[in-house]
């Protein structure tokens, strides 16, 4: 096997992995840009899988192709539901932001396996039948070494993630609404003082990074595990929180970071039927995503560029 064939498995793999990443990422720079950590990553993530392959599987007859569409939809709905109670815990309540996104990846998992149990009387939900295919992109897909790398093998949802990450990073950058957001990241007070709603803006961020993370979730649970169970959203809730830090609060930095975490769990899923990368122990593959996470933090996090009020609940009338 030659270095290009070895490439054109290992990168649409890297690809279709990324996708969950990337956009619960993305989700991750709304909450923090307006000012709010949001830890429960990984719980508005598990709500999405579970979401949308429970719809999934009761719906796959009743809309047939459009399923898997439909499922994200309605992942999309259910975690930014689930991220309301998020935000008002740390927005109306003001209660200590980390602990309540600790608290909403608890619950998450508590809810969603109690309701599998219930559901299903096991321990994980049946296999879905209704997927995403592959496709090779028109045209693109016929460009010399970089069509059959990029353009082909490869699933929808991987294109739409990278093409979002292009209008979340225009929609915080170039809109007035973006600069809203990130006002009262930086400084609520002055915000507020220029007339923007604090509260109103910061509930928006976090709603939409339920949104954004139930979307990756459920694509994940849809085109990987295809099923879900306790472990189905192990960690890579956890991952795109890292990307987003990664990225330094940026959506084309956090795409970025989420690819690169999105190349080490692709070689650790293919790298068994790679020649040069098969005489490597199968663990040292398996935890090269979580070791490369460790690192890029302990390499960047220090040097990154936080939001100034990130983590601080706005008291109208108080510094």
């Amino acid at each position: 096997m030659t270095l290009l064939q070895a490439l054109q498995i290992i990168i649409p793999t890297a690809l279709f992995v990324a996708a969950p990443l990337i956009l619960t990422a993305l989700g991750g720079v709304f909450s923090e840009k307006s000012g709010v950590v949001n830890i429960g990553l990984e719980g508005l993530m598990v709500i999405g899988a579970f979401t949308g392959i429970v719809f999934n599987l009761s719906f796959a007859e009743s809309f047939g192709a459009l399923t898997p569409w439909l499922s994200l939809l309605a992942a999309m709905a259910a975690s930014a539901v689930f991220a309301m109670l998020h935000a008002a815990a740390t927005i109306t309540f003001r209660a200590d932001q980390v602990v309540s996104g600790v608290a909403i990846n608890f619950l998450a998992l508590g809810l969603t396996l109690f309701l599998v149990k219930l559901m299903y009387d096991k321990g994980q939900t049946d296999r879905i039948d209704r997927s995403f295919d592959i496709i090779d992109i028109p045209v693109l897909s016929q460009i010399p070494v970089v069509g059959p790398l990029f353009f082909s093998n490869g699933y929808i949802t991987s294109y739409i993630a990278i093409l979002l990450s292009v209008a979340v990073w225009y929609v915080i950058y170039k809109t007035p609404f973006g600069l809203r957001l990130r006002a009262v990241g930086e400084h609520p007070m002055a915000a507020d003082t220029m007339g923007i709603n604090v509260t109103k803006m910061r509930y928006i961020g976090v709603v939409l990074s339920g949104a954004l993370a139930g979307i990756g979730g459920s694509i994940y649970a849809t085109i990987i595990s295809r099923d879900f169970s306790h472990a189905t959203i192990s960690g890579q809730g956890f991952m795109a929180l890292a990307a987003m830090i990664f990225g330094k609060w940026h959506p084309l930095g956090a795409m970025g970071a989420a690819l690169f975490f999105g190349l080490a769990q692709g070689i650790s899923i293919v790298g068994g039927s790679i020649p040069f990368l098969k005489d490597i122990p199968a663990v040292y593959l398996l935890i090269t995503p979580y070791v490369l996470t460790i690192f890029a933090l302990a390499g960047f996090i220090g040097r990154a560029d936080a939001p100034k009020a990130l983590g601080t609940p706005y008291i109208k009338g108080k510094r």
